[in-house]
């Protein structure tokens, strides 16, 4: 009996031996797994293309809103109280930036920057002309973007020559010919032609005109938004 109970001692304490080094092997197999995925993982989110940004500063896209403005009307919060805007105006205004739509002057304007479009704020100038009138850069710079959006239609976004600004010009009826990211534009230049694309009414055509001081990163679509109605009429 003495010899049985010593031969099954033995026996369970190789089973209890094997067990244990089949789960340490497992063990070690499933961690080499895991720690193979996890590299695979974040190797493909490193390789994957961005999707196609939605300009942060587009008419179709709603703002976070502070506080209302003068006759209730929402103001975004990044241009409340900012010194910042203050004095980006300010530098804007002693640029003398040309108005953008060809025999339209200062007189002319309508400051509709703090209009309600939904439950957002406008965030640009509305300058009515007719159909086809030639669109005019601002000042030197260079076309950054040519992005057409279900918002802006056909848009064009040109950079400062600081690349401290991006100008947005919008609900183009078509571009100027010939025009291409990377050109450099001069003051005065017809980048396009006032018109009606993306969500402006067909009755009403209109250059829908923003500025936008731009991040560190200087991406074209995102940006601080702007006031142009003081940086054009000094008011």
């Amino acid at each position: 009996m003495r010899r049985v109970s010593r031969a099954n001692h033995w026996q369970r304490l190789a089973l209890i031996i094997a067990v244990s080094f089949t789960m340490g092997v497992l063990t070690t197999v499933a961690l080499a797994w895991w720690l193979r995925v996890a590299e695979t993982t974040q190797a493909l989110a490193q390789e994957a293309p961005s999707p196609d940004p939605t300009p942060a500063h587009d008419p179709a896209e709603p703002r976070a809103v502070e506080r209302p403005g003068e006759n209730g009307e929402p103001v975004p919060a990044a241009i409340v109280g900012s010194v910042a805007h203050a004095e980006a105006v300010d530098e804007l205004n002693d640029r003398r930036l040309a108005v953008p739509v060809e025999g339209i002057d200062e007189d002319d304007l309508r400051d509709t920057f703090s209009d309600a479009r939904g439950a957002h704020a406008h965030e640009a100038l509305d300058i009515m002309a007719l159909r086809n009138t030639p669109v005019l850069a601002v000042e030197g710079g260079t076309i950054q973007k040519l992005f057409t959006s279900k918002a802006g239609g056909f848009t064009v976004y040109q950079f400062d020559p600081t690349s401290t600004f991006s100008y947005y010009y919008a609900h183009l009826d078509r571009y100027a010919d010939g025009l291409h990211e990377g050109q450099t534009v001069r003051r005065g230049d017809v980048i396009g032609y006032v018109g009606s694309s993306g969500n402006a009414s067909p009755d009403a055509p209109h250059l829908h005109f923003a500025i936008f001081r731009l991040t560190p990163e200087r991406q074209w679509w995102k940006g601080e938004p702007i006031n142009p109605y003081p940086v054009f009429t000094g008011n």
